[in-house]
């Protein structure tokens, strides 16, 4: 009844007023409970609201094609792209526009006006609208549409010779915004040379190709010595599409220096033939020889006319040698080996004789001890950045590459700007056109600095681009192509240069070193592990019979451990030294000697065998077997010596037993220890120990007295019982009666006694 009231308007006392509220925050705790512990997907879509693009970022404006990138006069200009909505209300109304703004006044100005998102007004310059624009009726929240434009580029008013920043912008309107505004643009870059300039910038461009380490130090257990790939990735980078038949085919009519990696080479070489691929704790049949001669018989044919620099073998880590491992002994001679190996490859793979004068840090950063490691292995030129030279001289345009750094060494400092235009995910259209506008951009602003005349410049770009950012590097290079205000030269060329003399040569202080990339070197105890390797591997090529068969294979394998192919992969990095140490163990414990067990000497003098076994395919020599004594005054070897050894020489797959004399002078036991020695008294392998027991009369011996004793015994109860019947026959003869006595009392020595003749001689029996 009291409810009832209350909905007809009767008015409720305090009391009964304070129960209603009361219940209904107890009724309502749980909701206020499930609200505040509950998941923040409300405060998160809040937070999400709060970030919603607005204003000029409410559209995203791709630029997916940009043709010419280039242009020249008569040109028309054709720009594609898409729109796509970011923000939570439809545009309408709207158009897209192309806006040109006036020339940049340099390098600088092109980087700051890269760096701009927004719209900016008074910035940013009034729309060419007209018959140009695209109108846009609708565009929803989260909706995407293509455009295109196209406009001659004698109505752009592009004046004089220079870069132009050029954007194109949407303006519509939106729910929020009743007039017109700009709710999305996106800037590049318009390089324009009306008219063929003299002065052309000499560009070096490198086209590098190295990949990381793909064949390990196993060879199969074969006379071919079939290669054993780690994984079979790397037929995914030579085969159509992929990374490395990309920088081939995309590099081929390029005006470009080719940058290899020898050890890239080998590896491919391999992979034409029989080659195996390890799957888990086994391995299988490669099949793809077909993809590596291909991509092989391409590169050939690209290189026949160009210029190839050769890398050391497997491209190793300049500066983690420097700064990790160069005191670690025998750390400089691999790279002295690296880069003896490296022209060879290069030749007898690509038949060209490539350079090896050349030495390149990762991303051309160097301090003194890289360059000094760099150059101990005979390089004369280093591949610097310029971010590693601060230029001191103020000068106002970028100085010729090559620099004298002293001790006849030249430093080629490539440009910072345009060796990095390339990097980060280029696999969109929008983005590599952006960079190949910025690229252009960089490269003519550069020519129309004021200097003295023309300048070499260099770009390195990253080591191992990726198939969407070599395509990218290849379409700024063709739109240099033919002579625009650049002109390709390569980097032999270019480091022979005239240096400018305002230029910086000191070398940057090992402080200045990037602390990044110092912190991805290599370990030291990497290089120690390398040279735990190293000697296991001079020990063991010094017995066998055909030791190129393990050092090549496996002095390749130091040098993959090296590569700069590992940096950000420590972990990688260590499996592939464990895996070429284990390696390495277990072949050299293929030669072994067989586990004997106790030895028991029957006699005081003996010989005690020891069997040696050669698993490997090939023969060994160079070995000495040695037996040891542990106690010489028990037990002697040969001559009387506590230690013996014997030369050891096995053929391939078979064993050897080894006789050694020994004597006893004691009973008891002896300890022997047997272990393999090469020539020059280095132990091989482990010692294996064994008790020999001396006993001077063993059971043998007692059976063969026993033997004895009895073959006597027999013998006098055959005698006494032969003389026994003989004396009885006599007495039958006789009738019981004494003996005859014979006449003579000397008995008869003749011929027919029966009696001895002689002393010593016995009866005739």
């Amino acid at each position: 009844m009291a409810e009832a009231a209350d909905f007809q308007g009767t008015k409720p006392s305090p009391a009964r007023r304070w129960l209603r509220r009361t219940a209904s925050l107890i009724a309502g705790a749980p909701l206020i409970t499930g609200l505040l512990a509950g998941p923040a997907a409300p405060s998160a879509q809040a937070g999400e609201a709060a970030k919603a693009p607005t204003g000029s970022r409410t559209v995203d404006v791709s630029l997916d094609t940009l043709s010419p990138s280039a242009p020249v006069e008569g040109d028309t200009l054709s720009i594609s792209g898409t729109l796509t909505n970011k923000g939570r209300k439809p545009v309408t109304d709207a158009e897209v526009d192309l806006r040109v703004g006036p020339a940049l006044s340099g390098r600088g100005a092109i980087d700051e006006a890269a760096k701009r998102t927004g719209y900016l007004p008074g910035s940013d310059p009034a729309k060419l609208g007209g018959k140009y624009a695209v109108k846009v009726s609708e565009l929803g929240p989260g909706v995407s549409q293509d455009f295109t434009l196209s406009v001659p580029v004698d109505k752009l008013d592009l004046d004089d010779e220079g870069v132009y920043q050029l954007g194109v912008s949407l303006t519509g309107k939106t729910s929020d915004y009743a007039y017109d505004q700009v709710l999305g643009i996106q800037r590049t870059f318009l390089p324009w040379q009306p008219e063929d300039s003299k002065d052309r910038t000499r560009l070096t461009f490198l086209w590098p190709l190295i990949a990381s380490a793909h064949v390990t130090a196993e060879t199969g257990s074969d006379e071919q010595q079939t290669p054993v790939f780690s994984n079979d990735d790397l037929a995914l980078e030579l085969a159509p599409g992929g990374r490395l038949e990309q920088l081939v085919s995309l590099g081929s009519p390029l005006p470009v220096t080719w940058v290899i990696d020898p050890d890239l080479l080998a590896s491919v070489d391999a992979m034409t033939k029989n080659y195996r691929v390890r799957v888990g704790d086994k391995t299988v049949a490669g099949t793809n020889q077909a993809i590596a001669k291909k991509w092989l018989n391409d590169l050939e044919g690209a290189v026949k006319d160009g210029k190839v620099v050769a890398l050391p073998f497997a491209d190793p880590d300049l500066a983690s040698i420097a700064h990790r491992g160069k005191n670690v002994s025998g750390t400089l001679s691999h790279l002295q080996t690296a880069t003896e190996v490296a022209g060879k490859t290069v030749e007898t793979v690509l038949h060209v004789k490539p350079s090896t004068d050349f030495a390149w840090p990762l991303d051309g950063a160097i301090d003194p001890s890289v360059v000094d490691v760099a150059t101990s292995a005979g390089a004369h030129k280093v591949i610097a950045r310029s971010d590693s030279f601060d230029e001191t001289g103020g000068l106002p345009y970028t100085p010729t590459s090559a620099r004298p750094i002293g001790g006849g060494t030249t430093a080629v400092v490539a440009d910072h700007r345009l060796s990095t235009a390339f990097t980060g995910d280029l696999a969109k259209a929008g983005t590599s056109t952006l960079a190949v506008q910025k690229f252009l951009a960089q490269t003519l602003a550069l020519t129309e600095q004021d200097s003295d005349g023309e300048r070499s410049i260099v770009v390195a770009p990253q080591r191992a681009p990726t198939a969407a950012q070599a395509q990218t590097m290849a379409r700024a290079l063709q739109a240099l192509t033919p002579e625009r205000w650049t002109r390709p030269l390569d980097l032999v060329a270019a480091a022979e240069e005239k240096p400018d003399a305002q230029a910086t040569t000191r070398v940057p202080r090992a402080s200045q070193y990037p602390k990044k990339l110092r912190s991805q070197e290599l370990p030291t105890q990497a290089f120690q592990d390398i040279r735990t390797t190293q000697n296991s591997l001079d020990s063991f090529q010094v017995i066998l019979t055909q030791p190129d068969r393990v050092v090549t294979p496996f002095g390749n394998a130091i040098n993959r451990a090296v590569s700069t192919s590992w940096r950000g992969k420590p972990l990688e990095a260590q499996r592939y030294r464990d895996s070429v140490r284990t390696y390495l163990q277990g072949l050299t414990d293929e030669v072994q000697l067989i586990t004997k067990s106790d030895v028991t000497l029957s006699g005081r003098s003996a010989t005690i065998p020891v069997t040696v076994q050669n698993k490997l395919v090939q023969g060994v020599d160079h070995l000495v077997l040695r037996l040891t004594s542990g106690n010489a005054t028990r037990l002697k070897l040969n001559e009387g010596g506590a230690v013996a050894e014997k030369p050891i020489e096995i053929g391939g797959g078979h064993s050897q037993s080894v006789k050694f004399d020994a004597s006893a002078n004691a009973n008891g036991q002896a300890q022997v220890t047997a272990r393999l020695f090469t020539t020059d008294n280095v132990p091989y392998g482990d010692a294996m120990t064994f008790t020999v027991k001396v006993s001077e009369v063993t059971p043998t011996v007692l059976l063969v007295i026993a033997g004895g004793l009895l073959l006597l015994v027999l013998a006098g109860i055959r005698m006494y019982t032969h003389r026994k019947r003989a004396a009885a026959d006599d007495t039958a003869e006789g009738g019981g009666g004494e003996p005859e006595q014979p006449s003579d009392p000397r008995p008869d020595t003749g011929p027919e006694s029966g009696a001895p003749s002689g002393p010593g001689e016995k009866v005739d029996r």
